[in-house]
Formats: structure tokens, C-alpha cells, sequence
């Protein structure tokens, strides 16, 4: 079994939803922030950003590290709001869902995006892709009631 699928099958057990939502964002922004925005500790498994949304309530600037699907040599970036399989929303997703226009740091860039939040036959079409980079995805969302949020970034012309 290669690496890559065990690293899977971990991040897909309960255990992991518990333990990863307080040390991988960390873990991450300390990455990041040491190699000045070039690289992502989680994006030796995945494509990863880092996003900063305005808080919904505060409207402060919130920078969260994610996974992420790119679309389209760069022209656009899918987030999926799993949480790790946990049974809340992710607060990121509620920031966007209060303030769209964001800013996603990809590979050393800082990029303006907006985001919209995907329904119906789009948001399946695009569901299979984020699984077709992170079966676990599916896991997620069989442990959970609520429907994953799935968002597309689009670049925003600066």
C-alpha cells in the first residue's frame, strides 16, 4: 500500500477528525509563514491555499490554510467546506458565505478571488472532481448530516 493511501485511510477515521483541526492549520501556517508563502506542509499530500476571508460578524481578516482543487490552469480554485467530517460548518465557509470577495495565497502568489457557493448539478460535477483528489471526502460526508459546502473561486480582475 503506497503512502499516499494510507495517509487516506488515516485522515479518514474519526481520530483524525478529532486531532487534525487543531495541529494541520497550525502546522501549516507555520510552513507557510516560514518559506514566505511558497510552500504548505498539507500540500505534500493535496494543492493547498491559504485564505483570507473577512469574519463574517467581525469583519476582521481571518486566514485559514485549506485543500483545494485547481481548476483550469489557475483561472479558478474548489474548497470544500468537510471540516474533517465533523458536524458543523466550518467558520471559514461562513465567512465567505457573509463576504465573497476574498484573497487566496497559491504558491507563493496572492491572488484576489471571488467566491460562490455551489448548488444543484454544478456542485456534483465539481463534488467528483474534489473526490477524484481526496477520496476522504466521502468518508466526511457520510458522517455527517449536513451537506458538504462545496465553492468556487474565480480570480477577480484587481
Amino acid at each position: 500500500m503506497s503512502v499516499e493511501r494510507i495517509v487516506q485511510k488515516v485522515s479518514a477515521t474519526r481520530g483524525f477528525a478529532r486531532v487534525a483541526p487543531h495541529v494541520v492549520p497550525r502546522l501549516d501556517r507555520a510552513v507557510h509563514r516560514l518559506t514566505r508563502g511558497r510552500v504548505l506542509l498539507s500540500a505534500l499530500m493535496l494543492p493547498g491555499v491559504v485564505l483570507t476571508a473577512r469574519g463574517a460578524r467581525s469583519g476582521l481578516p481571518r486566514r485559514i490554510p485549506l485543500a483545494c482543487v485547481p481548476e483550469g490552469g489557475g483561472r479558478g480554485w474548489l474548497l470544500v467546506g468537510s471540516n474533517f467530517g465533523r458536524p458543523g460548518h466550518p467558520a471559514w465557509t461562513h465567512n465567505l458565505l457573509a463576504h465573497p470577495d476574498a484573497e487566496i495565497s497559491f504558491r507563493g502568489r496572492d491572488i484576489p478571488v471571488t467566491a460562490r457557493l455551489l448548488e444543484g448539478e454544478e456542485r456534483a460535477a465539481a463534488w467528483q472532481a474534489a473526490l477524484a483528489v481526496w477520496p476522504p471526502y466521502a468518508a466526511y460526508q457520510e458522517r455527517v448530516e449536513r451537506e458538504i459546502r462545496l465553492f468556487r473561486l474565480a480570480r477577480r480582475d484587481a
